[in-house]
C-alpha cells in the first residue's frame, strides 16, 4: 500500500515532552504505517513553517518516505509572492529530491479574499511542475472551476485531485480536462456512513484512483474523530475495493501501480 498524501511531519504526531528536534513520535507513526503493510508514504508541504519537519522525517526515514514542495493555498496572503519565491528556492535547491510539487491548487471554503492570488500561486507552480517534468499534489476545495480554469493552461503536466469527495460530474469535469492525465486521491470520507462517494468510485475507475490518508486529518471508520495516521489506510483500501466490486488485493495492486507511476516510485 501506498499512502499518497500524508502530513506525519506535524506535531500532532510528537510524543509529549520530546525533544522537537528527535521527531521520535513522527518516526514511530511511520514505523506503524509499515507494520500495517505501507511501503510508502508521501509528504506533501504545507508552508515555509513545514519545511523543515518535512524534510528531517524524509532524511530519519528515506526509504519509505517522498518529499513534494508546494504552497498551500489556504497560506496564499498578503505575502504570497514572498512565500512562493521562498518555495521555489526550496525546490530550486535539489530538485531531484522531490517526487511532486504540492500541495498546490484552490480553497475557497473558508475565505475567498484571495481568491485571485490563489489563482496566479497554483498557475505559477503548475509551471514549476511542468518545467521540472513533476506531476501535482492538487488540494481543490469548493474552487473546481477556477481550478480546472488554471490547469487549461498546463496541458500535459500530470496530477492528483487530493481528497476528492465530488459527485460524478465533478469527476467526469475532471477527467475530461486532464486528457486521461489526472488521478483522485480517495481518503477516509470514502467511510464516513452519509458519503456519497462509494458510488463515485466506478465511475472514476481503479485506474485512475490513489489512496490516502491526509494525516491527521480525516480518519476512516472505524476511528472517526481521532487524530488519523498511515497506519489507518487498510481501512480506506478495504472500502475503496468494495465499492469497485474487486477484491482488496486487486484494489492494492492497482493503486499502488497508479501511485508508482504518477510519482515515479521505482
Amino acid at each position: 500500500m501506498i499512502d499518497t498524501h500524508t502530513h506525519l511531519y506535524m506535531p500532532e504526531f510528537a510524543f509529549e515532552g520530546q525533544d522537537d528536534s528527535s521527531y521520535e513520535g513522527q518516526c514511530d507513526a511511520v514505523d506503524r504505517a509499515r507494520r500495517a503493510g505501507v511501503e510508502m508514504m508521501i509528504l506533501p508541504n504545507v508552508d515555509r513553517s513545514t519545511v523543515g519537519p518535512l524534510l528531517d522525517l524524509h532524511r530519519l526515514r528515506p526509504d519509505c518516505t517522498a518529499a513534494a514542495m508546494g504552497l498551500h493555498p489556504t497560506e496564499v496572503k498578503e505575502n504570497w509572492r514572498e512565500e512562493l519565491a521562498y518555495a521555489m528556492s526550496v525546490l530550486d535547491s535539489d530538485a531531484a529530491r522531490w517526487c511532486a510539487v504540492g500541495e498546490v491548487g484552490i480553497d475557497l471554503y473558508w475565505d475567498k479574499t484571495f481568491e485571485a492570488e490563489q489563482m496566479q500561486a497554483f498557475d505559477i507552480q503548475a509551471a514549476w511542475a511542468r518545467e521540472l517534468g513533476l506531476p501535482l499534489i492538487i488540494h481543490c476545495r469548493e474552487g473546481l472551476p477556477q481550478t480546472l480554469e488554471v490547469l487549461q493552461g498546463h496541458r500535459g503536466v500530470d496530477a492528483v485531485f487530493h481528497s476528492f469527495g465530488g459527485s460524478a460530474e465533478a469527476a467526469e469535469a475532471v477527467m475530461r480536462a486532464g486528457d486521461g492525465r489526472f488521478y483522485f486521491g480517495i481518503n477516509g470520507i470514502v467511510t464516513f456512513k452519509n458519503s456519497s462517494l462509494r458510488t463515485v468510485l466506478p465511475v472514476i475507475g481503479a485506474d485512475r484512483l490513489l489512496i490516502e490518508t491526509d494525516s491527521p486529518y480525516l480518519a476512516p471508520v472505524p476511528h472517526r474523530g481521532r487524530r488519523n495516521e498511515s497506519a489507518y489506510i487498510p481501512h480506506i483500501l478495504a472500502t475503496v475495493a468494495h465499492a469497485l466490486g474487486i477484491s482488496v488485493e486487486a484494489a492494492e495492486a492497482a493503486t499502488s501501480q497508479n501511485a508508482r507511476n504518477l510519482f515515479r516510485l521505482s
